[in-house]
């Protein structure tokens, strides 16, 4: 008997993928499509497992309990957009093919189906097979008016129920409401994100970096985690505040319900309150944020790079310090003391990156555990096999 659960479903599929094999050698267009399968494989990473790939999709689910935070999966699935669009830009620029697949590459786009709802897992051959009620109202949804009402190309489409368990309720506030009637199901609403500021966003990103002659110190160490789930710990108050050495933190000025560049973290240090403004906000990536502290009976700002580093399923998470500002004589006395106190503070701020690794790594091992059912393995066998299976027959004969 099939076990019940509640818990996500999310499926990644390709835009304009049947008017680009139609207009398209499949030679080139097949290899097309298996690069950008496997570059929506390799971001399907915890808290989701995948299910299994169907042509032009990658259908993912994830368990209810102890999933991410919402912010955390919004940005996952714009930052599997925003590589996607990298890629096709990148094919674009680099095409030297004549042919009718490499110049319709370009026409190709991505959108994203989210619902929360309760599905049956059955292990059908090398697959996960979702199955009940509300596997059939996500694959309902693939077929919609989104395009027509909002002239949106590339999209997130988040059921209510989504959006609801998430709890995005502020970040949903940005999306465009929309209503979707079918046959036997009614009336189903919709949240709809448009994709492409997302990508635009990602362009006009600034970098900002330590100068190596302004590092005051520097720590590290390696996370058994993806760097999706150390994000997810390292930007949430309630762990972050280990890694700092405070009391608690509190998280002010969001943006539209988001933590991202402008907002502050508040962090409590007994009669002393700190803050974190966020200068730099790239997720699974680099964090940077300029930072007021009392030091030695003054106020001074110093800027902190976080970089995450993947090592194959680890991370390195670096912490940098350096750029330090403030009052003449504060500036005068780090600079005197630093080879006196330096040890010291390196040493302390090893102990909080290490503390918080192994604080992380045990919260991970018992309120997040793995799913039930191992993730299957995507081979590039199989990638090429479901980019084939969407071709269309060749000579009379199915292409799968």
């Amino acid at each position: 008997m099939t076990k019940i659960i509640s818990g996500y479903l999310l499926i990644a599929d390709i835009t304009g993928y049947t008017g680009y094999l139609s207009s398209s050698e499949l030679d080139h267009a097949q290899d097309t499509l298996t690069d950008l399968l496997e570059l929506l494989v390799d971001h399907t990473r915890p808290s989701l497992v995948i299910s299994r790939l169907a042509g032009d999709a990658v259908i993912s689910y994830g368990l209810g309990e102890n999933f991410i935070q919402g912010q955390t999966f919004v940005e996952m699935i714009e930052d599997t957009y925003v590589a996607f669009h990298r890629a096709v830009d990148l094919m674009v620029m680099n095409n030297t093919c004549n042919c009718r697949a490499c110049a319709n590459v370009g026409s190709l786009d991505l959108k994203f189906f989210v619902h929360y709802g309760s599905f049956g897992i059955q292990r059908i051959d090398t697959h996960d097979e979702l199955v009940g009620s509300d596997v059939i109202v996500l694959h309902r949804l693939l077929k919609n008016s989104v395009v027509e009402a909002t002239g949106f190309r590339a999209y997130t489409l988040y059921t209510d129920a989504a959006v609801r368990q998430l709890g995005i309720d502020e970040i949903r506030d940005k999306m465009t409401p929309h209503t979707e009637t079918y046959e036997h199901l009614g009336k189903i609403k919709i949240w709809v994100q448009d994709m492409l500021p997302a990508w635009e966003a990602k362009k006009e990103a600034v970098r900002i970096e330590i100068p190596v002659e302004k590092l005051f110190l520097q720590v590290e160490t390696t996370i058994d985690m993806t760097p999706e789930m150390v994000w997810d710990y390292l930007v949430h108050p309630e762990f972050r505040k280990i890694l700092i050495g405070s009391d608690r933190q509190e998280i002010i000025d969001r943006q539209g319900g988001r933590v991202e560049v402008g907002s502050t973290y508040l962090c409590y240090h007994g009669d002393k309150l700190h803050l974190q403004v966020v200068l730099e906000w790239q997720p699974f990536s680099r964090m940077v944020t300029d930072d007021r502290v009392w030091f030695m009976g003054a106020w001074i700002l110093i800027m902190v790079e976080y970089i995450l580093t993947p090592e194959g399923s680890r991370t390195r998470l670096t912490q940098r310090m350096g750029n330090i500002r403030g009052h003449w004589i504060s500036l005068f006395l780090i600079r005197a003391l630093g080879p006196v106190i330096g040890p010291g503070m390196n040493k302390q701020f090893q102990l909080d990156i290490e503390s918080f690794r192994d604080h992380i790594e045990a919260d991970r091992q018992a309120n997040r555990p793995d799913l039930p059912l191992a993730q299957i393995s995507i081979t590039g066998e199989k990638i090429a096999a479901a980019a084939a299976a969407g071709l269309p027959p060749q000579d009379g004969k199915s292409a799968s």
